[in-house]
């Protein structure tokens, strides 16, 4: 199976989503945060760089709930700004 590239837009989508969720972490430590989140510290790392851009939306929302935000402000707030 080959994966389709992503487009740029996915790029900055991730990399928005990245830097969420390492500002919503604030002094926790990676290895705290994903332990209660229930993923591996590779998992978040490669997400708060934008390693991973796309994550899986269990694992996003895993994240979301452990650092206290809402699947809507995720949405709104990784969500492209138009041109």
């Amino acid at each position: 199976m080959v994966r389709t590239p992503l487009t740029p837009e996915e790029r900055e989508r991730g990399e928005r989503l990245g830097q969420l969720l390492r500002s919503a972490r604030q002094e926790r430590s990676m290895t705290e945060v994903a332990a209660a989140a229930g993923v591996s510290v590779e998992t978040l790392r490669k997400i708060e760089t934008g390693r991973a851009p796309t994550p899986a939306f269990f694992t996003v929302a895993a994240l979301a709930r452990e650092l206290g935000i809402s699947m809507d402000e995720l949405v709104i707030r990784c969500a492209l700004v138009p041109a």
